[in-house]
């Protein structure tokens, strides 16, 4: 969950989805890393769905595990930054030392969110879930050929900044940047989002080049989703095209390469969050993630 949010944009994103990451002989992509402490969530266990294109889109582009199989994403760099760190909750003086966005300055990090607590399970953080879906999506991408470089690994105390985790993705030359996060809004407000930003020239900030190919990847990642989870975009911003368009987040406007934020759902929703807390649909986000960068990065 970023920070406040801005005015919603209503264009529409294309109808189809392109291309699948992970065949069925990637069963065993379904199960998470589980390297940092924590992001074992609820329903961990996961299933591999089959998803099919509509018709009319292209043959879905397969990646498998066995020698001489087509790998769609070599040669590219893709960097995954997963929402918020779960540490954050015990270094709050330090996330909320400001940093310079370009437009202004913010908070280097927040906790994030999390599911409402009831008497047969816990609250379920956003920085758990967006590890998961960050562990499984690196998975499906490096099966697919990919470089795949982590902002962080919940391997530090805390952080790393938004402006730090602007710089990861610069610094890397990525192809592409997906920073992974989970809403935190009021009851009813269901689906998910993708966020690309706006035009910004302030400061260190000038994200002019990458607004087009950002919007791209954010289309192509609204359509992967939408295919692979079979959920909506969000009904309470983007006028159901999944898409928000925002200037105020540092992540976006330093970046120098094309990057987009994707809201996987609304954790405060309870149906939402029935979904969020399942092993077997985190494997369909990071899925549908996946499908939405390689269709991007072949497009």
């Amino acid at each position: 969950m970023p920070y406040d949010r801005r005015n919603a944009v209503t264009r529409s994103a294309p109808a189809a989805l392109a291309a699948l990451v992970c065949s069925a002989a990637l069963a065993g992509c379904g199960a998470a890393s589980e390297a940092a402490q924590g992001t074992q969530g609820p329903a961990a266990a996961a299933t591999t769905a089959t998803t099919s294109a509509t018709a009319g889109t292209p043959a879905p582009t397969r990646t498998q595990d066995t020698g001489g199989a087509a790998r769609p994403l070599a040669g590219r760099t893709v960097v995954i930054d997963p929402g918020h760190n779960p540490g954050n909750v015990d270094h709050t003086r330090e996330i909320n030392q400001k940093v310079d966005i370009g437009t202004a300055r913010k908070e280097c990090d927040t906790t994030g969110t999390s599911t409402n607590a009831t008497e047969g399970a816990p609250a379920y953080t956003e920085a758990a879930f967006t590890l998961d879906v960050s562990h499984r999506l690196r998975k499906l991408l490096e099966a697919g050929g990919a470089t795949v470089v982590l902002t962080h690994d919940a391997d530090r105390p805390y952080g790393p900044c938004i402006d730090e985790r602007a710089r990861t993705g610069n610094k890397a030359k990525a192809d592409a940047v997906v920073s992974v996060h989970a809403d935190g809004s009021a009851t009813g407000n269901r689906g998910f989002h993708v966020i690309v930003p706006a035009e910004v020239r302030e400061g260190a900030a000038d994200t002019g080049p990458i607004v087009a190919p950002s919007r791209r990847l954010g289309e192509r990642i609204v359509a992967g989703f939408r295919e692979s989870t079979g959920t909506s975009p969000a009904n309470y911003l983007g006028g159901g095209t999944g898409l928000d368009v925002r200037s105020d987040l540092g992540g976006l406007n330093l970046s120098t390469v094309p990057k987009v934020f994707v809201e996987c759902g609304n954790m405060r929703d309870p149906k939402d969050a029935a979904l969020l807390t399942s092993g077997a649909w985190r494997q369909k986000a990071a899925r549908g993630i996946a499908d939405g960068i390689v269709t991007y990065l072949n497009g």
